[in-house]
């Protein structure tokens, strides 16, 4: 079965979405930091925690993972901040 979308792993990071973690204080320093970033292609690239287990057993049925997919979660300001680097369209 063929996916309408698939993941190029040859895209590059562009540039980031919004403010680093360390900006927004919510860094974790040398443990690792939530990030948002644009690719040359024009994906997403998000950094956040793996809780795909945690919320495998809650999703609603509107939303489903792929094998290779995983749910990650970051911190609200994150998305904030991004929201004006995000195009409309």
């Amino acid at each position: 079965m063929t996916r309408a979308w698939e993941a190029d792993p040859s895209a590059t990071l562009k540039r980031r979405l919004g403010r680093s973690a360390a900006e927004l204080e919510c860094s974790g320093g040398d443990s690792g930091c939530p990030d948002i970033w644009e690719l040359d292609n024009g994906d997403i690239a998000i950094v956040g925690r793996d809780l795909t287990a945690a919320y495998a057993s809650r999703l609603p049925a509107s939303m489903t993972m792929a094998h290779d997919e995983k749910l990650v979660v970051i911190p609200r300001i994150m998305l904030m901040a991004a929201k004006g680097d995000i195009p409309d369209s």
